[in-house]
């Protein structure tokens, strides 16, 4: 299940991008408290900095669908629950169910701060919604919001819809990651190409001069399926794109025939050609572990030194646990995993 997708593991710089060290444990973990936003799942981190500290946007699933809370950190590695700053709005036929914000206008640079980056004195973010109540029940939609202070969002903007992209992206839009670059917005996006069945997800690009009108500079997916028995032959999902020296890197995860999701990484000159790395980033951990089943959704940030600090969902089976009307039969959270301590440089 590792083996090589495109190129060799001596692709120039890998071990920059290496972070093989687990922390072993949830950072933020649901709460399993009805009335809570996190009552069942906590999903898709976005890190970054914000007036002195670390911060984290992360997706809350309570039964009815999902919401975004924030942490924050003074050293990346304790986390403190700040509340939902991103909820359901029973006024929004979007937001009547789901609201998930996935990132904020930040620094491109890997290595870089990570501060977020304002805009006429707002951070805009972009965030997904699915039409009905339930576990991801519907096509989803990408939208785009706006916000002084990171917790009062207006929306802006125009929206992503499924099959605009083409019949790839026509089952529905997950996760989105915004930047931008000379000028120029950029959403990546992972989307599948049918609602029911066994469906496939890859990864496209929109872009935007002023987030409200929307075209696709490539025709079909730029980060798509590999063949039998490669790591992402199910599933390419879940950019998190980042300036590397004279290239993009993009992290991602794939989902194999075996059932798991892993994390790999592709590369790019332009935004728009992707070259698949030659490994997988993050896997599975032994049974019994945080991530023994899946082991994806990355959000990667460097701390001072240099350290890339590679966040992701991790998942394990566990005994089922009524909340509600819900029973939960996996433990899903947030976990870390770092760069050598021997490499920092």
């Amino acid at each position: 299940m590792t083996r090589p997708v495109d190129v060799p593991d001596t692709d120039p710089g890998f071990e920059r991008l290496r972070t093989p060290e687990k922390a072993g444990r949830l950072l933020l973990a649901p709460s399993f408290l009805r009335t809570r936003f996190d009552a069942l799942a906590v999903d898709c981190p976005f890190v970054f900095r914000h007036n002195g500290r670390a911060h984290m946007t992360y997706v809350g699933w309570d039964g009815v669908g999902y919401q975004t809370g924030l942490a924050s950190s003074d050293d990346l590695v304790h986390w403190q629950p700040e509340g939902v700053i991103f909820g359901r709005d029973g006024r929004d036929d979007l937001r009547r169910h789901n609201a998930a914000m996935t990132s904020i206008l930040r620094d491109n640079d890997l290595f870089g701060s990570g501060e977020l980056i304002a805009q006429d004195s707002r951070y805009f973010a972009t965030w997904h919604a699915y039409p009905d109540s339930g576990y991801e029940t519907g096509p989803g939609v990408i939208g785009f919001a706006a916000s002084p202070d990171l917790r009062s969002w207006e929306p802006v903007g125009g929206l992503l819809r499924p099959g605009e992209g083409g019949a790839w992206d026509a089952g529905g839009l997950y996760k989105s990651w915004l930047l931008r670059h000379d000028g120029l917005y950029y959403v990546f996006y992972n989307a599948k190409n049918q609602t029911t069945g066994s469906w496939r997800e890859q990864t496209g690009v929109a872009v935007s001069e002023d987030l409200l009108t929307w075209t696709r500079p490539v025709d079909g997916p730029v980060l798509r399926n590999c063949g039998p028995g490669d790591f992402d032959e199910r599933f390419a999902s879940d950019p998190c794109v980042l300036r590397w020296g004279d290239r993009w890197v993009m992290f991602y995860f794939g989902l194999a025939a075996d059932g798991h999701a892993r994390e790999g990484w592709a590369w790019s000159t332009d935004l728009l050609t992707w070259t698949k790395g030659g490994t997988i980033l993050l896997d599975v951990g032994p049974r019994g572990s945080i991530d023994s089943l899946h082991a994806h959704k990355p959000a990667v940030i460097a701390d001072d030194a240099g350290r890339l600090h590679h966040f992701y969902c991790a998942v394990a089976r566990r005994e089922p646990v009524r909340v509600g009307d819900h029973e939960q039969r996996e433990m899903r959270g947030i976990s870390v995993a770092t760069s050598p301590t021997s490499r920092l440089s």
